[in-house]
């Protein structure tokens, strides 16, 4: 979840409903300049005992923190609290629980991507071993109960901490239990962003199943393999879910943005503080009619800050979200992005994509969405075929799509090696959970603590 800072720059106020559109339009960028972003959470716990550590404690999130500054991380604070690092490789934030994230730089090519992942990683063991941490690569805290989870110091998260209990019931177990990997992808123009927008959104249950790592919770199978994807089923429905308004004719930057001015607020961030409008209407907002703030009418970063508070399966600022996979260990960080780029960057492969989900109905995809957090690879495509089936077709398709865009680093690999980990999920049928659950139910007689030594990073 993003980092909130005052902005150094102007931050013109909102002056008409084109101001809101043109955040939209300035993602626009020419093929040249299309860059890969790639975002990954990792569950931070004590070696000695598996305990989720505090931010305040010795050894804790705020020492971890500090520890990483050694490499050129420049500290983030709210108020006197270090709460995110900010660096040449992107930006490490802190989810509410702890839960570490590394939101990566705009990078030209999958290689880059794995090698930033790789010195991070490296980056936050050395810190770790120093002060006896661990990081796991999980979905979801598999042994953990809301009230053993610690609060990290932002002030956007007491705000949401309060209001999501209001809107469902999983709110909490969403900010406090899971981790996952996201991919940002860039657009040439409004068509170009509804077209991958419709397959990235129809394709993401797919992303779902192949990345399901979440299948243990409070110490026990949840009879789920991605839990983290059910929670979202109940989170906030003003929020989330698949948007079938995106499939509707003259669907584009204004139809969103009139979804994003109908989903509740959250806050207005001004002089470093957090105001909470919680349930309150943007609209409002732009008529100066905000109860939590009257009289006052917002700026252009104030809908940036509020684009961020939507969680649908794919989400749209100045560029595309892929929001469907669980938390995962390295080699997944890599594949995620590997699938979409190949999909999503190569006009001959989004145009296969989507001859493969055009004609799918709302219906279908809401069932999809609804089967797949249980089901994952069994889940059953619209034309009766399992997702694993399908998988091999859309992974044929992101192949290819690397293959043409021919990005190969110093030794001359190319980047579809970066789908071998996604290759043999298919080739077996078993997803991250599968594999694990079979662990639990054999080698390890029902004894969960060993998945830390086998998630850890």
């Amino acid at each position: 979840m993003s980092t909130r800072q005052e902005s150094e720059g102007e931050d013109p106020p909102i002056e008409s409903r084109e101001d809101l559109i043109k955040v939209f339009a300035g993602g626009e960028k020419p093929r040249a300049r299309w860059r890969i972003g790639t975002e990954h959470e990792k569950f931070v716990y004590r070696r000695a005992d598996h305990r989720a550590p505090s931010y305040d404690e010795p050894g804790g999130i705020r020492d971890l923190l500090d520890g990483l500054t050694r490499f050129g991380w420049e500290p983030i604070l709210e108020g006197d609290k270090v709460i995110a690092l900010s660096g040449t490789d992107g930006a490490i934030s802190l989810e509410p629980a702890g839960q570490l994230e590394l939101s990566g730089a705009p990078l030209e090519t999958l290689h880059q991507t794995c090698a930033e992942t790789h010195r991070h990683l490296a980056q936050v063991k050395i810190v770790g071993d120093e002060l006896g941490l661990g990081f796991l690569g999980l979905g979801l805290w598999p042994d953990k109960t809301r009230a053993e989870m610690p609060i990290m110091p932002k002030g956007r998260y007491d705000i949401m901490l309060r209001h999501m209990p209001r809107v469902g019931t999983m709110g909490l177990d969403m900010m406090l239990r899971t981790c996952t990997i996201q991919t940002n992808l860039d657009y040439a123009s409004e068509a170009d962003m509804v077209q991958k927008f419709r397959v990235s959104l129809a394709l993401q249950p797919l992303a779902t199943a192949l990345f399901a790592n979440s299948p243990f919770l409070e110490g026990k199978p949840n009879g789920y393999l991605s839990y983290r994807s059910h929670i979202w089923t109940d989170t906030d429905p003003a929020r989330t879910g698949m948007l079938p308004f995106v499939f509707e004719d003259g669907f584009g930057y204004e139809r969103y943005a009139d979804y994003m001015l109908d989903v509740p607020m959250y806050f207005v961030f001004r002089d470093g503080k957090y105001i909470d409008a919680a349930g309150q209407n943007f609209r409002d907002f732009l008529d100066g009619r905000l109860p939590a703030y009257p009289g006052q009418k917002p700026r252009i970063g104030d809908w940036v800050d509020h684009l961020s508070t939507a969680f649908p399966e794919v989400r749209l600022k100045s560029f595309l979200e892929m929001r469907g996979a669980d938390g995962g260990r390295w080699g997944k960080i890599c594949a995620l992005p590997a699938f979409w780029v190949g999909i999503l960057y190569d006009q001959s492969a989004l145009d296969a994509a989507w001859d493969l989900v055009k004609n799918w109905s709302i219906a279908e995809q809401q069932r999809i969405r609804d089967d797949v957090p249980r089901l994952g690879l069994k889940t059953l495509a619209p034309d009766g075929r399992s997702f694993k089936e399908l998988a091999n077709d859309v992974l044929n398709i992101a192949s290819a799509g690397l293959s043409a865009r021919a990005r190969l680093n110093g030794a001359g690999d190319s980047e579809q090696g970066f789908l071998d980990p996604l290759r043999e999920i298919v080739a077996t049928g078993r997803t991250p959970a599968d594999r694990l659950l079979e662990l639990y139910r054999g080698e390890w007689q029902g004894d969960l603590s060993r998945v830390y030594a086998e998630m850890s990073f």
